[in-house]
């Protein structure tokens, strides 16, 4: 057993910060020689950087594209790309050119209203490192002059800074859509509620969702008076909730009021007239198919009024339809085949009752999300990832800045899982599905430190050039189960050493399950997570001689506890646990002693939740962690892989105050790490665009627990 470890320990090494910071890229890294875009190499400031990932935000280079709904079957020269080919842009809405909207646009656009050659577009853009809103005037063959205006761009602070907007709807005068802005003041609940902004004077924001509940998708009548939204209404979400398990609620646009449940079960709804909504819901012979809900136009309207009637066939999975006003005779939907695990747009006769395939046709490997109609069912919209098929030519990004509201703090989402800085800060180590890797801190010297997959990475605070992470040759996430059941060791890398079959060095010997070592500040010894017990604890060992020079049992129950790391201060040690909720997913985070003394929970408002990879801040007085406390920002099947539940990136004292949202997403931001500031005030860029850079997946058919494999890489079986 290793001695105790004496709290009054503390360790201070100086660091020379350089910049950096990463995302999560699979294909292709080894032909990578990169350059990047860096602010000037001046003094680094004081204050610290948070480095985060998005899963799959490497992936997703989404463009909104538009087909005219005429042509049957279309032809490629038929579609056209509407936004620039800049950021992810997703969630597209064309809209009337009212004279509010008009408004909008500078006086130098030039754009007359009448000609019916442009389209006016507003769509969900990520080009500012969250999602915000623009409003975009194309011509439908994109080609000529493209007018575009931000949205919404007035400043925000706080937990809103970043917050998320979604799902974007002109009507008259006003802009109707989701924002992330506001706390629901609720552990385990959604932030996402429906706001209008008047257009003309962009007048405070209007809360239309009541307070405490959550709504996603809204969709408003052709006359504007009525709003509808998918919601879990007074229930709430929970992590449990199955797929496709919100409520449609209809309420008055102008204020929220009369609001009222019309449909049970239901998502995504969209007008056809004012008593006349589609919408998705689950069936009971297991398909994903379009309804329509006929609302009384006289007398009392709830669920016992409505008429439900199925629409689309079962034998493929139909959702998120699209419609236009008065538009009787058909509706845009997505469809799952049972032949092809690719998401498609078609067409849905409603007189004849039968499909009418659209983009299978011309691209029928890529996917293709959440359709929209023009106002005049002339065109059909949607978006989907083609990558450098359609010219793209703005570049990937190692890092890719967030706001923040404290000069003292940066944000950077990095193209890589667990990325961690060197000491001297002049290189970053992190994962991939192909393996570990090192990059210097201007991006370029992208090298290969290990072939397998890491869970975990972190620099030794000593000894230079030494990166500590857990993996096993034969270790291979396609399997599913694999990762629960195998060998999993820590391991000591040498990034610098000559030899490369002398540069891994093996720390553990026993268990099945050794995974995410951190040491501690004087670099002497190491915490990571075992199950020789049976069970998942922590223990600690030699930094250099490894499970060989002895161990102590830091924790012990029938528990798991998972992904500890050490305070800068050597006076804690974070980590994750589900020891409240034994057998399940559900984690909280605690913190204890090196010695064992000490423990206790951090935070007692994150439980009930999913709470992991907790980090110090480098000052040791906060903790920074991935956490579900806010739920989800959206109905999930708008996503690729819906089924896998979403996290956001929080920090709280030490002490449990203080706590503070920094990420609002749709899909899941991954393990954050908190390190001294880094010296890149803004994006940096790849030298040139690499790899499959649409190669995600969409949700498994029929079983949605396969997916947490994929996940697996953020956390082997906790």
């Amino acid at each position: 057993m290793l001695p105790p470890i004496a709290k009054s320990q503390t360790f201070r090494q100086p660091m020379k910060i350089m910049n950096s910071t990463l995302v999560f890229f699979s294909f292709f890294l080894l032909s990578l020689f990169c350059l990047s875009a860096l602010a000037e190499t001046s003094q680094a400031s004081d204050g610290s950087t948070i480095l985060f990932t998005t899963m799959g935000s490497s992936t997703f280079e989404f463009d909104i594209f538009t087909l005219p709904t005429s042509r049957r079957p279309p032809s490629p020269s038929d579609e056209h790309r509407l936004t620039d080919g800049k950021s992810i842009n997703f969630n597209g809405h064309l809209a009337s050119p009212s004279p509010a909207l008009i408004s909008l646009l500078p006086n130098t656009s030039g754009i007359q209203p009448q000609d019916k050659s442009l389209l006016h577009l507003i769509y969900v853009t990520e080009r500012d490192g969250a999602p915000t809103l623009h409003y975009d005037v194309v011509h439908g063959d994109n080609k000529g002059t493209r007018v575009q205006v931000p949205l919404l761009s007035e400043q925000q602070s706080g937990m809103s800074v970043n917050s998320m907007k979604d799902t974007p709807v002109v009507t008259n005068e006003h802009l109707v859509y989701v924002s992330t802005h506001e706390n629901s003041g609720k552990p385990m609940a959604s932030w996402a509620a429906v706001y209008s902004t008047e257009l003309r004077t962009k007048a405070t924001q209007q809360r239309l969702t009541p307070p405490g509940i959550a709504d996603f998708s809204p969709a408003v009548s052709p006359s504007g008076n009525w709003t509808a939204v998918a919601s879990y209404g007074e229930k709430g979400w929970s992590i449990v909730s199955k797929e496709l398990s919100t409520d449609i609620y209809v309420f008055l646009t102008r204020d929220g009021t009369q609001r009222v449940k019309v449909v049970e079960q239901g998502g995504w709804p969209r007008w056809t007239d004012e008593s006349t909504l589609y919408f998705h819901r689950k069936s009971d012979d297991g398909w994903i198919s379009v309804y329509r809900a006929v609302l009384p136009k006289t007398g009392p309207v709830s669920t016992k009024t409505v008429t439900v009637q199925r629409v689309t066939p079962a034998g493929l999975h139909a959702f998120t339809p699209a419609t236009s006003p008065n538009n009787n005779d058909f509706i845009a939907v997505a469809t799952r085949r049972p032949e092809s695990e690719i998401r498609h747009v078609e067409l849905f006769d409603l007189k004849k009752n039968e499909f009418v395939e659209l983009t299978r046709l011309l691209s029928p490997k890529s996917h293709h999300f959440n359709p929209f109609l023009s106002p005049d069912s002339s065109r059909v919209g949607y978006h989907t990832c083609r990558g450098d098929k359609t010219g793209r030519t703005n570049p990937h990004n190692l890092l890719q800045k967030l706001k923040t509201t404290s000069e003292d703090l940066s944000l950077f989402r990095f193209d890589g899982a667990f990325p961690s800085l060197s000491p001297e800060g002049d290189r970053f180590a992190f994962v991939t599905f192909t393996g570990v890797f090192v990059v210097n801190q201007d991006a370029s010297g992208l090298r290969q430190i290990l072939p397998n997959i890491g869970f975990g990475t972190v620099w030794d605070p000593v000894r230079r050039g030494i990166v500590y992470t857990s993996s096993d040759p034969s270790l291979n996430l396609t399997v599913p189960g694999l990762v629960g059941t195998h060998k999993i060791n820590i391991l000591a890398v040498n990034v610098d050493a000559r030899n490369p079959s002398a540069a891994v060095k093996k720390l553990t010997t026993g268990g099945q399950n050794n995974a995410f070592p951190w040491p501690s500040p004087d670099g002497k010894r190491i915490v990571f997570r075992s199950d020789r017990s049976g069970t998942k604890n922590l223990y600690i060992m030699d930094a250099e001689k490894g499970e060989a020079g002895g161990l102590f049992r830091l924790t012990n129950g029938n528990w798991n506890d998972t992904i500890a790391t050490w305070s800068p201060d050597n006076n804690w040690i974070v980590f994750a646990s589900n020891r409240e909720y034994i057998g399940t997913l559900l984690m909280d985070l605690y913190v204890v002693h090196p010695d064992g003394t000490g423990l206790r929970k951090v935070a007692q408002n994150l439980t009930g939740g999913v709470s992991m990879h907790p980090m110090f801040s480098p000052d040791s007085k906060r903790i920074v962690f991935t956490t579900t406390y806010a739920a989800i920002s959206a109905e999930p099947i708008g996503n690729p892989k819906f089924n896998v539940a979403s996290s956001e990136i929080f920090t709280v004292n030490l002490d449990g105050s203080d706590f503070m949202r920094l990420t609002h997403n749709s899909v899941e931001d991954g393990p954050p790490l908190w390190f001294p500031k880094i010296k890149a005030t803004g994006d940096v860029a790849w030298p040139k665009r690499f790899g499959a850079s649409c190669a995600f997946e969409d949700f498994k058919s029929q079983n949605t627990t396969v997916k947490m494999n994929k996940r697996s890489l953020m956390c082997p079986s906790q």
